[in-house]
This record gives C-alpha cells, sequence and structure tokens, in this order.
C-alpha cells in the first residue's frame, strides 16, 4: 500500500503554522499584532512558531519603526506558498481517499 502520509509537510503539523502560513497565503504580509491577534497565541509561541518557518525559507520576517515603535512584518516565500500549497493538496488527498 502506499504511503498516504508522505507528501504531508512537517512543518506545518502544528496548529499555529498552519494559521501563519493560512493567514500568509491570502495577504500580502501580516505584521506581528495582527498574526497574534487572530490567532489567539501569546507572543512566546508566535515568535517560536514564526522562527520555525522561518527557518524552513518559507517567510521572511521584516523589522522596521513606524515611528518609535517597532514593527515586525512576516511575507510567505515563493518556496512556502509551494510548500503549503502541496501540503494543502496532500491533505484534500488524504481526506479523498479515506
Amino acid at each position: 500500500m502506499k504511503n498516504i502520509i508522505q507528501n504531508i509537510n512537517k512543518a506545518f503539523d502544528h496548529r499555529i503554522r498552519l494559521g501563519i502560513m493560512s493567514i500568509l497565503m491570502v495577504n500580502e504580509d501580516a505584521d506581528f499584532s495582527t498574526l497574534k491577534e487572530l490567532l489567539g497565541v501569546t507572543d512566546g509561541n508566535l515568535a517560536s512558531h514564526a522562527k520555525a518557518l522561518e527557518n524552513e525559507n518559507y517567510i521572511t520576517v521584516e523589522k522596521q519603526f513606524i515611528g518609535r515603535k517597532p514593527n515586525t512584518k512576516y511575507i510567505a516565500t515563493k518556496e512556502g506558498k509551494k510548500a503549503f500549497q502541496e501540503h494543502i493538496e496532500a491533505l484534500e488527498k488524504l481526506i479523498s481517499n479515506t
């Protein structure tokens, strides 16, 4: 029997990472505060999961100041969008085969 979960990407196996990528797939970018609010997570959880996606080169992080306030912006990379789309397709295939 063929391995039906072989195309499921472990980088997206946590709900927070799945949420980050879902938001970035439909938005050009999102800042830290927006992601935190939409996902309902703590600063530390968001930062650690964003770092994991950044380490995979699935997102880029841009830090800047708006006025005197720091602002961190996240953007899905081409590679990240492709990997996430393949992950979603693998999940859809898994669901349709069961």
